[in-house]
């Protein structure tokens, strides 16, 4: 279960990545070109300590890019070259935000959803001192095979009509209707 606070950000998630992006030797968009977000998704860190997020944001072009981040109160020990920035949170305070493949929980955590077969976290918000589930803007499903493979591969760009057997983690969000390919564990 995912827990959100009512809070600002500064600067936002959406800038962060926007920023970051050009920097990425995968990204084809341009840089500095707005983002939009379509959908997100959660994984609990069973140790409560770091945010595990993935974002869906569709670039001018219409195309969507799948952005795992964590968010960590403090810096990632030897995660240097994973920082996206760092943000100020109105609740939490300053917290520094990774490009998740760099992370061992955000790892960990997508390794036990592929490999059991599991979903996204619930999210709740606490509104007027009541936790409210927010209703899912993507629903993703581990295959829960495991082959033994431990290299992550995701799929930056995900699009329909993708291949997705073996040891995966696939999703929907909006109009989709079939599960789309968003990453791949093998050998």
């Amino acid at each position: 279960m995912a827990l959100l606070h009512k809070a600002t950000v500064t600067p936002s998630k959406l800038e962060l990545v926007r920023d970051w992006l050009p920097s990425q030797p995968w990204f084809a968009g341009e840089k500095g070109a707005d983002l939009e977000l379509v959908a997100a998704y959660r994984f609990d860190d069973p140790d409560g300590e770091v945010g595990v997020e993935t974002l869906l944001v569709a670039a001018p072009d219409g195309a969507v890019l799948q952005v795992p981040l964590t968010y960590r109160g403090a810096p990632l020990d030897g995660g240097d070259d994973w920082l996206i920035g760092t943000m100020e949170h109105s609740v939490l305070g300053s917290r520094w935000i990774y490009d998740a493949l760099g992370d061992p929980v955000y790892l960990a955590t997508l390794a036990h959803a592929v490999h059991t077969g599991g979903q996204q976290a619930e999210v709740f918000i606490e509104i007027d001192g009541e936790m409210v589930q927010r209703e899912p803007t993507a629903v993703v499903r581990g295959s829960g095979s495991d082959a033994g493979g431990s290299t992550v591969t995701v799929v930056r760009y995900p699009a329909p009509g993708v291949a997705s057997d073996g040891d995966v983690l696939t999703g929907t969000w909006g109009d989709l209707s079939e599960p789309v390919l968003l990453v791949a564990v093998g050998g």
